[in-house]
C-alpha cells in the first residue's frame, strides 16, 4: 500500500496546522487580556461607586442622624442596578446594617477580623472575608466615620459575572476563528494547488522527454527559484538533446566507417574467389584488404579507448619523463614521409624538459598531432615545437606550415569522424577519432588544447601537461 502524501497534502497540512497553532496562541493571549480587562474595570467601577455611596452616606447621616437609612439604602440598590454588584453597610463588629443582597451565597455578618482590610482609602481585595461569604469574591471596601460611630461599605462582585464574561468572549472568539479558518484553509488550499502546478508541468516534461521528445520546454516563472529549476532543466533537456544527436551521429558515422572498408573487402574477396580477379592482381588487392583489415582494428581500438576515457576506467600511469621521449620515437617511426616531404623539424635544440604523466598515453597524443602536420605541411615546409614551463604545468605547441584550416573549421577538428575535404584526399586509412582521443587524454591529465590556424600559412596546436605531482 503507498502511504507517500502528495506536496499538496503535506503543504496543506502543514499551513493548517500553523494557522491553527496561530489561533489557539492568540485565543490565550486574547483570554488572558479579556481577564486582567475585566478585572481592572470592575476594579474600578466597584472603588468608584463605594467612594461615591461613602460620600452619600456621609452627607445623609449628617444631615439626618435618624432618618438616613432608608436614603443610603435606596442609593445602595441603586448604584447596585447599575454597576452590576452588590454593597454591604456594616458597623465596626460587622454586623451588616444592609445588604442588596440575600440568599444562601450573601453573608449573614462580616467577621470583624477581615474589617482590617479596608481602611479609610478605598481598598481592593480578592476573598471570603475570613468565611464570611460562601466563595472568594471581588471586594472593595472604605470605612468611615459620620455622627461618631465608625462604618464599612463594602462593594462585592462574585467570580461568576467573570467567568460569564469570559465564556462571552470566547464564544464570540470560536465562532470567529471558525469562520476565518475556513476561508483561511479554502484559500491555503487554492494557493497550494496553485503553487504546485509547476511541479506538475515539470512534471508532465519530464514524461515527454523520458519518451524521446526533446523538443518540449518548461515556461518560465515568475517566481525565482521555479525559474532557476525552470533554467536548469530546460539546460538538461538541451544537453540530453545534443546528446541524442552526437549518439545518432555518432552511430551513423561508425557505421559508415564500418560499412566502407567491409564493403570494400567483401567485393575484393568475392573477386579472388569467383575469379573476377586475375591471378596476377591477386596479392595486389590482398595487400588493399589486409589495409583495410588494419583500418578496422584502428577504429575499434581507438573507440575502445574513448570508451574506457570516458567511462574514467582509464587511469594514467604518472611517471617524470622527457617531452623529447615520445617526440624523437614518434619522429622516427615518420622518417621516411619526413625526408620525402623535406619537412623541416625545428625546436627540439632544448634543455630537458620534464612532464608527469603518463609516457604511453602522451605518446599517442604526440604520435597522432606529429602524423596529422605531417599530412598536412606543405612540401620544404616546417614542423616546429615550443615547450614553455608555467607552473605545474607545461605549454606545448606543434605548429605546421600548409595550407592552414578555415574559421568554419576550426571548432569542429576534435569531433568524432570529423574529417575536412581536403583530410579525405590525402588520408585513406584515418578513421576521424586521432583529435577526438588527444583532447581526451589531455582532459584525463587535467590538461587544455587548443587550435588557431591562418588560412594558407599554418596550423598550431597548443596543449598542457603537467610538469610535477600536484595535490589534489
Amino acid at each position: 500500500m503507498n502511504k507517500r502524501k502528495s506536496i499538496v497534502f503535506r503543504y496543506f497540512a502543514l499551513c493548517t496546522a500553523v494557522i491553527l497553532i496561530s489561533f489557539i496562541c492568540l485565543g490565550a493571549v486574547l483570554l488572558l487580556v479579556s481577564s486582567r480587562y475585566f478585572i481592572d474595570e470592575k476594579k474600578s467601577l466597584m472603588t468608584k461607586n463605594t467612594e461615591a455611596l461613602v460620600a452619600f452616606s456621609k452627607d445623609a447621616i449628617d444631615s439626618d442622624p435618624s432618618g438616613w437609612k432608608e436614603a443610603v439604602t435606596t442609593k445602595m440598590r441603586e448604584y447596585s442596578l447599575s454597576s452590576n454588584a452588590d454593597f454591604i453597610m456594616c458597623n465596626k463588629s460587622g454586623f451588616i446594617i444592609y445588604n442588596t443582597a440575600a440568599g444562601e451565597n450573601s453573608a449573614s455578618a462580616i467577621n470583624e477580623s477581615s474589617l482590617s482590610d479596608f481602611s479609610e482609602d478605598c481598598t481592593y481585595v480578592y476573598g471570603d472575608c475570613a468565611g464570611s461569604f460562601p466563595q472568594q469574591l471581588h471586594l472593595t471596601g472604605m470605612s468611615f466615620k459620620s455622627s461618631g460611630p465608625l462604618y464599612y461599605m463594602i462593594a462585592y462582585s462574585s467570580k461568576t459575572q467573570q467567568e460569564d464574561y469570559m465564556w462571552n468572549i470566547t464564544e464570540i472568539f470560536i465562532v470567529s476563528m471558525i469562520g476565518v479558518l475556513a476561508v483561511a484553509m479554502f484559500l491555503v488550499y487554492i494557493l497550494t494547488l496553485k503553487f504546485t502546478d509547476p511541479i506538475k508541468e515539470i512534471a508532465a516534461v519530464s514524461k515527454k522527454i523520458g519518451s524521446g521528445d526533446f523538443s518540449v520546454t518548461v515556461p518560465d516563472y515568475d517566481v525565482e527559484e521555479y525559474e532557476q529549476l525552470s533554467n536548469a532543466f530546460n539546460d538538461m533537456a538541451a544537453s540530453l538533446k545534443n546528446y541524442d544527436t552526437m549518439r545518432n551521429s555518432f552511430l551513423a558515422n561508425v557505421s559508415h566507417e564500418l560499412r566502407t572498408p567491409m564493403t570494400s573487402m567483401s567485393g575484393f574477396v568475392d573477386g579472388l574467389l569467383d575469379g573476377t580477379i586475375p591471378k596476377s592482381e591477386e596479392r595486389r588487392y590482398l595487400k588493399i584488404i589486409s589495409s583495410e583489415v588494419h583500418r578496422l582494428a584502428r577504429l575499434v581500438r581507438s573507440m575502445l579507448n574513448l570508451a574506457k576515457i570516458e567511462a574514467g576506467e582509464l587511469k594514467p600511469n604518472l611517471s617524470t619523463f622527457s617531452v623529447l621521449e615520445p617526440i624523437v620515437d614518434t619522429l622516427v617511426t615518420f622518417e621516411p614521409r619526413i625526408d620525402s616531404k623535406h619537412i623541416d623539424i625545428q625546436g627540439l635544440d632544448v634543455d630537458r624538459v620534464n612532464l608527469y604523466a603518463d609516457n604511453d598515453l602522451v605518446h599517442q597524443v604526440m604520435y597522432n598531432l606529429i602524423e596529422n602536420a605531417i599530412k598536412f605541411v606543405d612540401e620544404g615546409g616546417y614542423i616546429r615545437f615550443k615547450f614553455t614551463p608555467s607552473g605545474d604545468m607545461t605549454v606545448i605547441s606543434i605548429k605546421n606550415s600548409g595550407e592552414g584550416l578555415s574559421e568554419d573549421e576550426l571548432p569542429l577538428v576534435f569531433d568524432r569522424f570529423y574529417k575536412t575535404d581536403k583530410s579525405r584526399g590525402l588520408d585513406k586509412t584515418g578513421v576521424g577519432l586521432g583529435l577526438n582521443i588527444v583532447r581526451s587524454i589531455i582532459k584525463l591529465h587535467g590538461g587544455k588544447i587548443m587550435v588557431r590556424s591562418v588560412k594558407g600559412e599554418y596550423t598550431e596546436f597548443i596543449f598542457t601537461l603537467p610538469n610535477k605531482p600536484t595535490d589534489e
